[in-house]
């Protein structure tokens, strides 16, 4: 399998989610995985796409500086819970279908690729593990909440803190798996995060059994993804639940 390194980009919060998505659904090529990490032109806040825009909104980190108007808000392709995109590493990984861990459960997948994250964040003295052990469920709980206030299975935590250090969000389609993951600055500390990039990326190749090279974006990209990202910043996209 060969896996495709994509030059990262900064773009709107409709844009990045649209991206993810097209990379999953239409430029698929069954022996390729893919991989992006990614910037945001302006605060940002995605939620999964199940979750209800009434109680999104009522998690939004607003006060007597901060309003809801400073954050770009878009609904994500895959599920999980709101996320502050304001001091993260985003990335989004794309895994053919036919390929054993694209295939995998959804908590095969996500304990072995948070297991990469763990050991490069590790690498570089970062007190980080994976939680194995989660506390009994909330039957009131309204399902995903707010992402890095509370740990869930296989998330990356801080070993003596217990801080959640990375979570994710995951799609299946007949493509494959969409893995949307992202991993708090602040909570991790002090890191070179080029060279965690450089690490991530060989410890994913190894665990896909891929070679990694540098790709460009796929032809006509700019010409499939704008009206995508147009309907993503839509109302009818951000409320439709």
């Amino acid at each position: 399998m060969v896996f495709d390194l994509l030059s990262s980009r900064s773009d709107s919060a409709a844009a990045n989610m649209a991206a993810d998505l097209l990379l999953l659904q239409h430029y698929p090529q069954r022996d390729h995985a893919r991989f992006r990490h990614y910037g945001w032109h302006r605060p940002a806040i995605t939620f999964g796409y199940s979750q209800k825009i009434a109680w999104v909104r009522e998690q939004l980190p607003v006060d007597a500086t901060i309003t809801a108007s400073d954050f770009e808000l878009c609904r994500r392709p895959t599920g999980g819970g709101v996320v502050d995109h304001r001091d993260d590493w985003t990335y989004a990984l794309v895994i053919p279908r036919g390929h054993d861990l694209g295939d995998a459960r959804a908590t095969v997948a996500y304990a072995a690729i948070h297991r990469a994250v763990t050991d490069c964040l590790t690498r570089q003295g970062v007190a980080a593990e994976l939680k194995e052990h989660c506390e009994p469920c909330d039957d009131d709980a309204p399902g995903p909440g707010v992402c890095f206030t509370k740990p869930e299975l296989h998330d990356v935590i801080h070993a003596t803190t217990g801080a959640k250090l990375a979570g994710a969000a995951q799609k299946r389609s007949k493509h494959g798996l969409l893995f949307q993951g992202s991993i708090a600055r602040g909570a991790v500390g002090e890191i070179d995060w080029e060279l965690f990039h450089g690490d991530f990326t060989a410890a994913l190749a190894t665990l896909l059994a891929a070679e990694a090279h540098e790709s460009t974006w796929p032809e006509l990209w700019d010409e499939a993804l704008d009206p995508l990202a147009e309907s993503y910043a839509t109302p009818e996209w951000i409320e439709r639940r």
